[in-house]
């Protein structure tokens, strides 16, 4: 109904400006008539004032011209070879009629402009009224366009319910997943810690009872399994959004040398160095514990591909826009199909190293994530694996 009044208001518009141009027109021909046949009047009747026994000649001729046609009326040039041009005769517009031109443009061009700017106005409010209703969902709030009235917008308004529900949809489906497969880590970590402390303890009593050369072997394959429980566990929390993580200023020096510290019988058992040079006190926000454990899980990445005798280098540094951290070796570096998929979950490479699960390097890309950073890795020109670690200021 809104659209069909809107094409009805710019038709009577457009009737109105084309109607305001005809009466201009019409007006016009009938002034330039009355002048043209005042001024022949006039000059007839000088003629005749001056000339009475000429009178029924002039008549006659006049009879003679009202009977030419148009095309032998044009075209006359009989007053030129006595010096007289086409502006001789004319003694301008009469202000009467100039009045009533200006006015006549004026009134059309006004309902013409009007009728325009209504309709921009109109367009401009409904535009208006879209762009509010999808600031409100991307808000997430439920956001109600008030136009219910049928207008050249509507289609576009149905289409963008039709696009926001099935968002909506999509959103409620991939939250709903996201739930359940939190609760399904957790529920599997959980079930897993029973069973493995049972063990440790039934490993505990028959080294005591029954030494057996296994019992090792077995050991590290239980706190591999405990370490497994534990990462699981944490990502179903970070999945479920319940990880909760401290806002408070962390020392980039203090957070990387507590990591290292926390490696060191790792770091002697496997002859390898770590390298972290004091630039000076540079602070981020965010929480210790949860930073440490990420760049332990990096600091043993590295670990695992350096030679024995060889280095795991540190550094840190900062600008106003983030505080950086890198950690590299000196290793061979990530093979090129490996670096698309470093931080999926249970994801192995094709060099991978130890008796790691995949999940290190996952939880560690989540734990910065979750204090505005991110976790990318690169290989070196001069070789060896890097991780870079971006935790930007707000």
């Amino acid at each position: 109904m809104e659209r069909r009044k809107q094409q009805v208001l710019n038709l009577v518009s457009i009737i109105v400006f084309l109607a305001s141009l005809a009466g201009i027109s019409i007006f016009w021909m009938r002034a330039y008539q009355q002048t043209a046949f005042t001024h022949v009047s006039k000059f007839c009747e000088i003629y005749v004032e001056e000339n009475p026994e000429a009178e029924k000649q002039v008549l006659a001729a006049v009879k003679t011209y009202d009977a030419l046609s148009a095309q032998e009326k044009s075209g006359s040039q009989f007053l030129a070879q006595y010096g007289y041009g086409r502006n001789a005769f004319f003694a301008g517009i009469p202000t009467k009629t100039l009045v009533l031109t200006a006015v006549l443009s004026i009134v059309a061009a006004c309902g013409f402009f009007c009728s325009m700017g209504y309709a921009k106005q109109q367009n401009r409010r409904r535009i208006a009224e879209l762009t509010n209703y999808l600031e409100q969902v991307n808000r997430g709030a439920a956001g109600t366009v008030l136009q219910t009235k049928e207008d050249a917008f509507s289609r576009l308004q149905d289409e963008l319910y039709k696009t926001v529900t099935s968002l909506y949809q999509t959103r409620e489906t991939a939250l709903q997943t996201k739930e359940n497969f939190a609760d399904n880590l957790a529920n599997i970590a959980h079930q897993l810690k029973t069973p493995i402390t049972a063990a440790f303890l039934s490993l505990q009593l028959m080294k005591q009872t029954v030494p057996n050369p296994y019992g090792g072997q077995i050991e590290r394959q239980l706190e591999r399994l405990n370490r497994l429980e534990e990462s699981l566990l944490t990502l179903s929390k970070i999945d479920a959004g319940t990880l909760r993580l401290e806002r408070e200023p962390v020392d980039l020096y203090t957070v990387l040398c507590l990591a290292a510290e926390n490696l060191n019988d790792l770091l002697a058992k496997e002859q390898i160095s770590v390298e972290i040079p004091d630039r000076g006190s540079m602070q981020v926000c965010g929480d210790m514990e949860w930073m440490m454990e990420a760049l332990m899980n990096l600091m043993k990445n590295c670990m695992e591909h350096s030679e024995p005798g060889g280095t795991v280098h540190c550094d840190y540094s900062e600008n106003p826009l983030y505080a950086e951290m890198r950690i590299w070796d000196d290793g061979k570096g990530f093979a090129p199909e490996d670096l698309p998929h470093l931080f999926e979950r249970f994801y192995r490479g094709k060099d991978a190293a130890g008796n790691g699960s995949g999940i290190g390097l996952a939880l560690a890309h989540a734990i910065f994530e979750l204090q505005s950073g991110n976790l990318t890795a690169r290989n070196l020109p001069s070789g060896g694996a890097c991780f870079e670690i971006r935790l930007y200021r707000h």
